[in-house]
């Protein structure tokens, strides 16, 4: 039997307003993005955060990749919400996007600390980077490394 290789693209939504973010779906997302690259699918969508996992065939990631900065608006719920997909990671497992996530969400927890305007707002962001793990086994570091060497 043979593996079926995929990547995935890790995006954020950039919008103006955060606000509108909350009005995104994965519906709205995939009709998006299928009007610029057929045969796409969005594996998951974050509303809060913006966050998209984007998964397709490894042979086309590419054409996916270029077409993105072609995407100027969102349409969910009756209304065209204006953004951008910003590709913060390419990566041949699920696994490897939410490690990077984790240390990508560390990274922009620790920008927003200087911005605190409280010492309860900086307990709570510390927390919040303190929080950002992933607990591994054996197993799990095995299955990365034999994925890895699949990847290549």
């Amino acid at each position: 039997m043979v593996r079926v290789k995929s990547r995935y693209l890790l995006c954020e939504v950039n919008v103006t307003d955060r606000n509108l973010l909350l009005l995104l779906d994965d519906r709205a997302v995939t009709a998006t993005v299928k009007d610029v690259v057929q045969r796409i699918h969005v594996k998951y969508i974050n509303a809060v955060t913006g966050i998209i996992f984007l998964r397709f065939p490894k042979k086309c990631y590419k054409q996916l990749w270029t077409a993105l900065p072609f995407i100027t608006s969102i349409e969910a719920r009756g209304k065209k919400i204006p953004c951008f997909l910003n590709c913060i990671y390419v990566g041949g497992t699920i696994r490897t996007c939410q490690k990077f996530l984790i240390r990508y969400n560390a990274h922009q927890l620790r920008r927003m600390l200087p911005k605190c305007k409280s010492d309860d707002e900086k307990r709570n962001i510390q927390q919040a980077i303190l929080d950002c793990s992933l607990t591994r086994t054996h197993t799990d570091e095995a299955e990365d490394a034999l994925e890895s060497e699949e990847d290549e």
